[in-house]
């Protein structure tokens, strides 16, 4: 559920997209933001074989008999394949009376998804996870709600997508049994909140920068859709993963009653970020927005090259210790005089530099382009449980690669998940 500022905020949240390949629960609200993206299509499935229509019948095989006047009917004509029974329609529920009255599952878990609508195929993966946490007794609640409160002006409040009907068709094929789509009035009977969450130093970093205030109403609205939906657990996606580490800290700070748990991004096949204001990009923007995903994966690339080539300095070094040290110190030099890029490389201590430059000239080169420039708000590597930055020396631990760009009117944001190496 996170859009504000001007054109188009990238906007997903709470309730992004994801495609779970590993559920990455928290119930302090401080772990790491892991997993592997997937590609949209690998999620006809979820994260563990959950079906993406739940309770579907198999599909028809076969075509019925026609009639022929060369060749007599067979004795036995064989039995029309069934057809493909439609998904269950959810409940949908429009008031908070409406909510409360619906039974819990007796033995069984509620999981709640949080959108602001719009659903797309990363969505759908989210409540396919929700469905294989919930297990077939228990109950998967989806929340459709466009937040006054993350929006900066009114006229982006008024341009946001609302597609109910296709969302209630997206929900139920992927195994939703309730959406629960209050009005304004409904979520803020008083008008807007006096009292709300606030997200703390966290929140202004990065998108809270980029837009003041922005994560106190998604936290305030977070808190109060746990409050009406009560659920055991309720899953959110890693692209908005900064608005994800913010949930699980006021989960844990307040003590809410319930597991926070990160899904994988969803992508497309051409690596861009599913996200519902990918609509609003031309073909020629699309193309021009895929320099976020390249950047980051050559990022990725790049560390993983770097600390293979530095593992294998180490296992080619004499001795240990001190003699190890001074073994690869050589190295390094020997290799400085044949290849500086090979030098760089083989020190441990140049990883999160080597990380920041690599993304950066591929997002420097698309916001150089003499048509449809890419301009790029922010590039930052970040520590994944406050989202301070990482310090060049850092040699192991988990981050965030983080970027936010706007292509024409549209603002789009991205991130990855890094590891660097314990290195000894």
């Amino acid at each position: 559920m996170t859009t504000t500022g001007h054109g188009h905020e990238d906007a997903d949240t709470a309730g992004p997209t994801g495609a779970a390949v590993s559920r990455d629960a928290d119930t302090t609200g401080t772990a790491g933001l892991m997993g592997a993206t997937v590609p949209q299509g690998a999620g006809t499935t979820g994260p563990t074989g959950v079906a993406a229509s739940r309770g579907a019948a198999p599909e028809a095989s076969g075509d019925p008999d026609t009639e022929s006047h060369t060749a007599p009917a067979p004795a036995t004509a064989p039995a029309p394949a069934p057809a493909t029974a439609p998904a269950p329609a959810p409940a949908l529920l429009r008031t908070a009376a409406e909510l409360d009255a619906l039974p819990r599952p007796a033995g069984a878990e509620r999981v709640v998804v949080m959108t602001m609508g719009a659903l797309h195929e990363g969505h759908a993966t989210l409540v396919r996870a929700a469905r294989q946490a919930a297990g077939p007794d228990g109950q998967v609640v989806v929340t459709v709600f466009v937040n006054p409160l993350q929006f900066g002006e009114a006229a982006d409040l008024d341009r946001y997508p609302r597609t109910l009907d296709a969302d209630l068709a997206t929900a139920a094929a992927a195994g939703a049994d309730a959406v629960f789509a209050p009005g304004v009035d409904e979520v803020y009977p008083g008008g807007e909140p006096q009292v709300r969450i606030t997200a703390g130093p966290m929140g202004e970093r990065l998108e809270g920068a980029s837009r003041p205030g922005h994560f106190d109403g998604m936290l305030t609205v977070v808190a109060k859709l746990l409050h009406l939906t009560r659920p055991d657990e309720a899953l959110y996606g890693q692209k908005d993963a900064q608005q994800l580490a913010l949930i699980r800290r006021m989960v844990r700070d307040l003590n809410f009653p319930v597991r926070i748990t990160g899904v994988p991004t969803v992508r497309d096949a051409d690596g861009l970020a599913l996200s519902s204001r990918n609509r609003f990009l031309s073909p020629q923007e699309r193309h021009t927005a895929l320099a976020l995903s390249h950047a980051l994966f050559a990022a990725r690339d790049r560390l993983a090259a770097q600390q293979a080539l530095h593992e294998r300095a180490l296992a080619t070094a004499p001795g240990s210790g001190a003699d190890r040290a001074a073994g690869l110190n050589r190295l390094g030099e020997a290799r400085a005089a044949a290849d500086a890029q090979a030098v760089a490389l083989a020190r441990p201590n140049g990883a999160p530099a080597a990380v920041r430059a690599t993304a950066r000239a591929i997002l420097d080169e698309a916001a150089a382009r003499d048509r449809h420039p890419l301009v790029l708000d922010y590039l930052a590597l970040v520590d994944p449980a406050d989202f301070t930055e990482i310090p060049d020396d850092r040699e192991s631990g988990e981050a965030v690669l983080a970027v936010a760009a706007r292509v024409g009117e549209t603002r789009l944001i991205d991130n990855i998940p890094l590891t660097f190496g314990a290195l000894t």
